[in-house]
């Protein structure tokens, strides 16, 4: 927005503005980019500018009001109790709002209520539930780039905070391997130095701040302060080289605390992750395998859907970030299987566990709002509740055997201390806010029952003066009421105004009644009243100490979260192995592949399960790249799939769906499986292939595991030919485990050319005219891909099916005549293929290598031309007998 006195449309020179419109300018100038909701009783307000675009994007009426004399200014509102949907819109929208609050009750107020600015809200930094997905993370990323004297100190450094939970990570990576991060984060912010370049910064919503605040020393003296610590070695921050993590770390941390004035104390401290721990994944990778989003937005089964069967939320977040994080080290790996396998043998043990589980609330969110002081009381009971349940969880699995189980446990805290406090606090019955009242339990404070003595018999004497002044006055139909403006009165009907006591003063006239008020019931309602203001002032005062109490323990809340998740993850996939017939994975340190009757997780879900076909998938020393040729729709991209997914699945700690599984350790998996334009980057689906394609060949190693469909068929056959199998020699060269799916059946040749390569099909069968899918794979290569059947599967019309038959039938058989174009162009390229094989012989090539062409006059030259022309036309004649090669 441009400055605050060109939004004011109207005013003239020496005008002054209404002071309630000049403190939303003063307040306004400090939030020049966001939204600012000015909280004017029971309303959030927009004015100027602000209410102009909040009208647009809300779809809410523009009004204007009163700014003193005749001149308006614009104005939007929404209902604060509805402030939360609308604050929602705004952010899917990328826009950031800041919530300016009444901060002095306007009834004590000695003129203009005082008003600050309590939060500014942006996509990555909300705390709300209602804003936020429960089974995934809110991130917010902040970038810095970093040129170092020497390469390995160049590249990004990156920050991420999940503020709704306290979750705090840095590392560093290079340019590529930044966008694969990014996508697997899906931050909803991302933060950068103004003017440092971005590509595809765009894809999120950016907020660039000053390059200042991306100093590393500014970073380290920012992160100093926040922890408490005289250095950040004890965080894993090296004294060189991490200048860069520093400078996105401490810009960050800057940025949460501006945005939250009221502190972020239960931020974490920072995890430096290094690499060498996790796998990278990259994004074809993540979206062909399909693991935690659909390859098409009308399909929501993907491999996360089928595996989550965690009960928290915050075990739902911990499995999708493993699955996008999988691991490398072998003993980390075991310890997770260890845990899995222990509560797969124990299955009635794990089912108790999964029954508390059900019962705890998110902790990890609940403790980010007791921090932030904005926990309702009923959150403060699902706090209590969810604390009560962990000493089940902790007796749930006695003496167990796995490390990593018996770490969880064993150092499971159940704040007895905390729930306790919260259980004698609040109410059981405490409504949602605590405006409502009747938040603080009964026995808690001796002043508040007091208080509430005092209100309740004020209330009971009102109650019973119905019944005496009736007998009083004899009118059985007079009644007392209360309203919030008039408080209590005594209201009586006009047929019975002539009993009407004379103490009775009249207060307001209905059609057909009066109301009135005696200077007893006045005595009383002030009680009642004055009660009532100090309850609430009390109770108030009672749950904010209660609120602070309880984030002094924070840290601890966090602390049983992360375990209580880890304990869900676990008892989730062991209950997916018991259902699904999965087994544990055997992992080795060497590059072998190993999986008997291997399935693919969901797709065996989707269709009855004794219609899937498993299939053995053997890499090692001998067989290092498999050439898998079929049909289409044989289920080569299923073969794929499924192999990468056991892999993938095995390497994030979980039980894998197969009879048997070795899985040799994998540094990267590689897939690209299917091609689509990228229209608007430019690129055709060829130039995207190639790219992928690109990717894979320059970062493959031979502790990779590379899964390819179809290189090469975006171009001509001879293009598409070569490409496939240049890509297929270097990846032999590299030693990646390959699975290479081809419609090339000339590629079966190579795997029997290159050491450890080795041809295999997807099987069909022929029953007459139609052929059977077996889905199995077996050696051998195929020389047909059944292309007219498939066509005529997917609904081609009839004619075009019979046609199709025809002219296959024709190439197939020399319809036009032997030696005719066609058949020359195909002969010709598998002669082309045959190049891999040795070089073609015929009786012209022959006597052309005989000529020594530079000792040859003019006509001997023209006679041997000759010559050539007579052998070459004999080759090309079948009568005689030649061979066709030339």
């Amino acid at each position: 927005m441009s400055s605050e006195t060109s939004t004011v449309s109207g005013r003239q020179p020496g005008e002054k503005n209404s002071p309630l419109i000049q403190q939303y300018l003063d307040i306004k100038s400090r939030h020049p980019d966001s939204l600012l909701f000015f909280r004017v009783g029971d309303f959030y307000e927009m004015f100027f500018e602000d209410a102009e675009e909040g009208s647009g994007l809300l779809g809410i009426t523009l009004t204007s009001r009163n700014n003193g004399g005749t001149r308006h200014v614009p104005l939007a509102g929404v209902p604060v109790k509805a402030a939360n949907e609308y604050v929602s819109r705004l952010l899917k929208a990328g826009r950031r709002v800041a919530i300016c609050e009444q901060v002095e009750d306007a009834s004590q107020a000695e003129g203009l209520v005082r008003r600050e600015v309590v939060e500014v809200i942006t996509p990555g930094t909300v705390l709300e539930d209602t804003l936020l997905s429960a089974n995934r993370n809110n991130f917010v990323v902040a970038v810095a780039g970093h040129a170092g004297t020497d390469s390995a100190e160049s590249g990004y450094g990156v920050a991420v905070v999940d503020l709704s939970t306290g979750e705090f990570e840095t590392w560093k990576c290079g340019p590529e391997a930044l966008w694969d991060e990014l996508g697997r984060l899906e931050p909803a912010e991302i933060l950068i130095p103004d003017g440092q370049p971005l590509e595809r910064s765009g894809a999120w919503t950016t907020t660039r701040r000053e390059p200042w605040r991306f100093d590393p020393d500014v970073g380290s003296e920012r992160l100093r302060e926040r922890f408490a610590v005289r250095g950040l070695e004890g965080f894993g921050f090296r004294a060189t080289g991490d200048e860069a993590v520093l400078s996105a770390a401490g810009a960050l941390v800057q940025y949460l605390e501006e945005l939250r004035p009221a502190g972020v104390s239960h931020l974490r401290p920072p995890r430096v992750l290094r690499r060498g721990r996790f796998m990278h994944l990259d994004e074809m990778t993540r979206r062909n395998l399909e693991i935690v989003e659909p390859l098409r937005s009308d399909q929501s089964v993907t491999l996360l859907s089928f595996l989550d069967l965690t009960r928290t939320p915050m075990g739902g977040r911990l499995l999708r970030r493993r699955l996008l994080r999988p691991l490398v080290g072998r003993a980390e790996i075991e310890e997770r299987l260890d845990a899995v396998a222990e509560l797969v043998e124990r299955d009635g043990e794990r089912r108790v566990l999964r029954d508390s589980l059900r019962h705890v609330r998110d902790l990890e969110r609940l403790a980010a709002r007791v921090a932030a002081a904005r926990a309702t009381p009923r959150e403060l009971l699902a706090l209590g509740i969810s604390l009560s349940v962990v000493p089940e969880l902790a007796g749930a699995l006695p003496g167990p055997q796995s490390s990593l189980l018996a770490v969880l446990l064993e150092g499971l805290d159940p704040l007895a201390d905390v729930r306790e406090r919260i259980e004698l606090a609040i109410d059981p019955d405490a409504p949602a806010m605590l405006r409502e009242g009747g938040v603080i339990r009964a026995g808690y404070s001796p002043e508040l029952d007091q208080l509430r003595g005092v209100r309740d018999d004020a209330v009971d004497w009102i109650a019973g003066m119905q019944v005496r002044e009736r007998d009083r006055s004899g009118i059985d139909s007079l009644k007392v009421g209360y309203n919030k403006v008039f408080g209590y009165y005594l209201e009586v009907t006009r047929a019975n105004l002539d009993r009407v006591p004379e103490d009775y003063v009249r207060k307001q006239t209905l059609t057909n009644a009066e109301r009135y008020l005696t200077p007893e019931l006045k005595e009383w309602e002030a009680k009642v009243i004055g009660a009532d203001e100090k309850i609430a002032a009390l109770e108030e005062r009672l749950f904010q100490e209660l609120r602070e109490a309880i984030a002094e323990h924070v840290g601890r809340i966090q602390d049983t979260a992360g375990r209580v998740a880890a304990l869900d993850v676990h008892a989730a996939l062991a209950e997916v192995a018991v259902r699904n017939d999965y087994v544990r994975p055997r992992m080795t340190d060497d590059a072998g592949l190993d999986i008997r009757s291997g399935r693919h997780p969901v797709v065996e879900r989707v269709i009855p399960r004794e219609d899937f076909i498993p299939n053995d998938t053997v890499l090692n020393d001998d067989l290092r790249i498999i050439i898998l040729t079929g049909p289409n729709m044989a289920g080569k991209s299923t073969v794929l799939r499924q192999v990468g997914l056991i892999v993938l699945m095995a390497q994030a700690g979980s039980f894998v769906p197969a009879a048997h599984a070795r899985i040799g350790l994998c540094d990267r998996i590689f897939t690209r499986v299917g091609a689509s334009d990228n229209l608007a980057a430019g690129m055709s689906t060829f130039l995207v292939e190639m790219t992928e394609t690109a990717t894979i060949l320059n970062s493959a190693t031979g502790r990779s595991l590379v899964l390819l469909d179809e290189i090469g068929r975006g171009t001509s056959t001879y293009d598409g030919v070569s490409i496939a199998w240049a890509v297929t020699e270097h990846l032999h060269e590299i030693g990646a485990r390959t699975v290479f799916a081809t419609h090339y059946h000339e590629l079966v040749e190579l795997a029997e050319l290159l050491e450890g390569a080795g041809p295999f099909n997807v099987t069909v069968r022929e029953v007459g005219d139609e052929i059977v899918f077996l889905h199995r794979v077996e050696p051998g290569g195929s020389d047909r891909s059944y292309g007219v059947y498939v066509g005529r599967l997917a609904g081609l019309p009839p004619p075009v099916v019979a046609r199709a038959a025809q002219i296959l039938k024709q190439l197939e058989n020399g319809p036009y005549g032997v030696g005719s174009r066609a058949t020359r162009v195909r002969e010709e390229a598998v002669d082309q293929l045959s190049l891999f094989a040795g070089p073609p012989s015929s009786p012209a090539l022959d006597r052309l290598d005989e000529l020594e062409v530079e000792r040859m006059t003019p006509l001997e030259a023209l006679n041997a031309l000759a010559e050539l022309k007579r052998l070459t036309d004999a080759t090309d004649d079948p009568s005689s007998g030649g061979s066709s090669d030339a």
